[in-house]
């Protein structure tokens, strides 16, 4: 049997602490990155400094790898969570004295800081004084401000494969049938730290990590609302068709649902930005101004408040007629241009900036107004955008 025998501060050190990489050599996953050639590798054998962004999925080696990092380039190393750090502690890292070597700021779910507070960590990175290590399971083209974002590279971190989570539960030590141990890799969605913690808590609590024991440590949240399972993806999916089909009750229903799973409420909004001009499109233009307010007030408010907000806007988003002709014609013109490639522009639509082209016809016969079809030749009379049909939503 396994037990726990190294105590922090009167407590026992997680597991998924005790057994953590402190070098490539332990490292799993991420062999794009940290592999023969990988940028990462590269960066820590040429002792590369520079500022980068850690973007990807829990449980996927993203502080691991900042932690191996840092200890490699010799820096001086802090960690922060944006959660619950502000300007002064930046500031009191930046101004700290005598110590030697870089100034190295992990700062975990960097998507969590405002625009005001990554505004004022964007000079310290452009001279230099601190060298950022942001980590985000956010993409950060929405979430970090784009004059940071110029000024960091962004690392990609991938799920981790079933095998290379069973590789990290053998290096925990703890023996486990093969039965098991396949299913608490599959259990954990890519997540090695789901599956350490599932692993830890079954030892812990039951004194045995069979799949048995292992299924009672899970939390109850865990078990219904399973990453790795259908119910994420049934239940947004339920969610969308029921907007789709004008039915506000099955929605909101299927809204609680996913917030009281603790579903990230950013991950729901953007499905219903998307929905404003997927479903409802042309039906009511505006709906895209809604969705894309809910998406903000979600934003700046978070969770419980939150979801008020987003019960507003799939009430409405239900209640609005529907029209798909504009996303319908963004298919079937995708469709032509795989078909067919890069057809000629007409002439008369092309720029003339120089007189040869002028003379060569360029802009030629160019009306602002003129009701002559603008496509290539080859799609002369193709109609993308359809005569919109009777509504067939309530209103």
């Amino acid at each position: 049997m396994y037990i726990n025998t190294s105590p922090i501060l009167g407590h026992m050190e997680p597991l998924a602490s005790r057994i953590r990489p402190k070098s490539l050599k332990d490292y799993v996953g991420q062999e794009h990155l940290v592999g023969a050639g990988g940028p990462i590798r590269e960066a820590i054998e040429k002792r590369q400094i520079f500022s980068f962004i850690l973007w990807g999925p829990p449980g996927t080696g993203k502080t691991t790898l900042a932690r191996i990092y840092a200890a490699a380039i010799g820096g001086n190393y802090h960690e922060l969570s944006a959660v619950s750090a502000g300007k002064d502690d930046i500031k009191a890292i930046v101004e700290e004295g005598g110590v030697l070597g870089p100034k190295i700021l992990f700062l975990d779910e960097i998507h969590r800081f405002n625009k005001a507070q990554q505004d004022f960590l964007l000079p310290y990175v452009e001279t230099g004084r601190l060298v950022l290590i942001g980590a985000t399971t956010e993409n950060p083209s929405f979430e970090v401000i784009p004059a940071l974002l110029s000024r960091l590279r962004v690392f990609v971190l991938k799920p981790l494969a079933e095998d290379e989570i069973a590789k990290i539960i053998t290096r925990s030590g703890v023996k486990l049938k093969k039965a098991d141990k396949e299913w608490l890799s599959a259990m954990a969605n890519g997540d090695a730290r789901a599956a350490i913690t599932i692993l830890d808590n079954a030892l812990t609590l039951y004194g045995s990590a069979d799949k048995e024991s292992m299924k009672k440590a899970l939390s109850e949240r865990f078990i219904r609302y399973d990453k790795k399972g259908d119910e994420h993806y049934d239940t947004i999916s339920a969610f969308i068709k029921s907007m789709r089909a004008g039915d506000a009750d099955a929605a909101i229903y299927y809204l609680a649902r996913m917030v009281e799973a603790g579903e990230d409420p950013k991950f729901i909004a953007r499905r219903m930005v998307i929905f404003a001009s997927e479903d409802v499109g042309l039906a009511v233009p505006t709906a895209l101004v809604v969705a894309n307010e809910v998406f903000r007030a979600v934003e700046t408010i978070g969770y419980p408040e939150c979801a008020i907000n987003l019960a507003h806007g799939a009430a409405y988003l239900s209640a609005c007629k529907k029209d798909r002709r504009a996303y319908d014609a963004l298919r079937a013109a995708q469709a032509d241009v795989k078909l067919y490639g890069n057809l000629p522009v007409p002439l008369r639509l092309r720029n003339a900036p120089t007189k040869l082209m002028e003379e060569l016809g360029y802009g030629e016969g160019y009306e602002k107004y003129s009701k002559e079809s603008g496509l290539p030749d080859k799609l002369k009379g193709k109609k993308y955008i359809k005569a919109p049909s009777s509504p067939k939503n309530p209103q």
